[in-house]
Formats: C-alpha cells, structure tokens, sequence
C-alpha cells in the first residue's frame, strides 16, 4: 500500500510545543482527520485535505483514517496532548485490530506530544517528581465505580494522580464523588492543583488542601493533580521529592 497514517499530538494547546516531527508529518499529509477544535488548529493549504468530526465517534474517524490511508492518501489522525494517553491512537489500533486483513500492511507512525498532565506538572512546579499515575474520571468508556476504585488504590500506594476530564456539563455530579473519596483516603492538606487552559492565554493554575477543593473548580479544560502524601510547596511551586 502507497498510503501512510501518522498519529500526532499537537500538544496541549501553545504552537511553540507542536514538535518538529509532527509539523513535517502535518506538511506532507494530503488528508488531516481529527475532533472539531483540533483540525482547526491545523492551516489549511492547496492540496490539504481536512476532515473535522464530532468528539464521540472515534472509531468512525479511525475507520476513515484506515480507509483513506489503504486508498493511497497520506493521512494524519490529529489528537491534543499526546495521542497515545486518552486519545486516537488506541482507538486506530482498535480499528486496525477489527478491520480487513488488508490494512495490517499500512505504514502506521504514532508522534509523540506533550500531554496535558505534563504541561500542567511544569507550570506548577514538579509534582510528579516521583511516582504517578493518570486516571480518565470520564465514564463513557468505563463504568464510573471503577473510576472509584482506581483512585482508592491509587491512594492507598500513595501515588500522585493526574486526572484528565474531572467535570463535564453531562456529568457535573462525579467530580464531588472523587472530591469525597479523596478525603476518605487522604489528609485534608493533601495538594490539589487545578491547571485549567494549561499553555495557552487562558492558563490558570491554583493550587489548594484538599479541604478546600470544589467541584466547580474544575471543567473540561482543567487537569487535576492530586500530590502524593509528601508533595509539598516551596514558594509558589508545588513539588514531589525524588526519594520517600
């Protein structure tokens, strides 16, 4: 097959932070594929072809992608942040996984970007200086107890946390549930940030105890980072020691 699939992250929202790699995988696709706000960040240019779609039919945009590329076009899949952590590139090798046998021969390239979690670690300061992990608090691909129980042994090993999508208009009542299981397992001075908009004109970072955190806090835009029990400030940094 002639065509090719790269699958980018255009990072967390500042252009300065597009990598080198995907913007010259970006000038040489014939066909951009990605969520609405995404492929408007891309500049539309002769021979350029661009596909914007709604955010809930990721495997539709994956096929699209897989069908374009096995037809000879050169397609990027755009995702934010990194399109290996909570985005598009999961969802293309799901598609690749159910598709004909045809597609396995495609030439597939995954392009790393900054994730948002990371992007908002560096602004505050370095609270995931040691060990971490990143929950999704979204429940459209997962049931929201195991949400629940993810963050529980995430405490109970004493790991920092990143959440990604903490508080939507759809479910504004789940990000009080996580506020309440934090505080069944953690101190009330455990550091909370909130990094909303992180890199862009928009970024706001504040950081509170836990007992000062409230739902409304949070939205969309905003990555969550929950310390570990030693994350401490020094000044207006927030950081986790390399050693416990």
């Amino acid at each position: 097959m002639s065509g090719t699939l790269v699958i980018a992250g255009l990072g967390p929202g500042d252009e300065a932070l597009v990598t080198p790699q995907v913007s010259a995988a970006l000038a040489r696709a014939s066909d951009v594929i990605g969520y609405i706000p995404y492929v408007a960040r891309i500049t539309p240019r002769p021979g350029l072809r661009l596909h914007p779609s709604d955010n809930r039919i990721e495997l539709d945009r994956a096929r699209h992608a897989l069908e374009l590329a096995a037809g000879g076009a050169d397609v990027v899949v755009v995702s934010s942040g990194d399109p290996g952590i909570f985005a598009m590139a999961a969802a293309v090798f799901e598609a690749l996984e159910d598709g004909p046998a045809s597609w396995l021969d495609l030439q597939i390239e995954v392009l790393p970007g900054i994730t948002a979690m990371l992007a908002a670690a560096a602004a505050a300061g370095a609270p995931l200086g040691h060990d971490f992990c990143a929950i999704n608090l979204s429940d459209n691909l997962k049931p929201f107890d195991l949400v629940l129980k993810r963050i529980r042994l995430a405490l109970e090993g004493d790991f920092a946390m990143a959440f990604y999508n903490p508080r939507s208009k759809s479910r504004p009542h789940q990000f009080a549930e996580v506020l309440e299981t934090l505080r069944q397992g953690a101190g009330p001075e455990r550091l909370v940030i909130f990094a909303r908009a992180v890199s862009t004109p928009e970024q706001a970072i504040r950081v509170v105890p836990l007992s000062e955190a409230r739902p409304e806090m949070a939205d969309m835009r905003t990555v969550v980072i929950i310390g570990a029990s030693n994350t401490r400030q020094v000044g207006r940094y927030s950081y986790t020691p390399r050693r416990v």
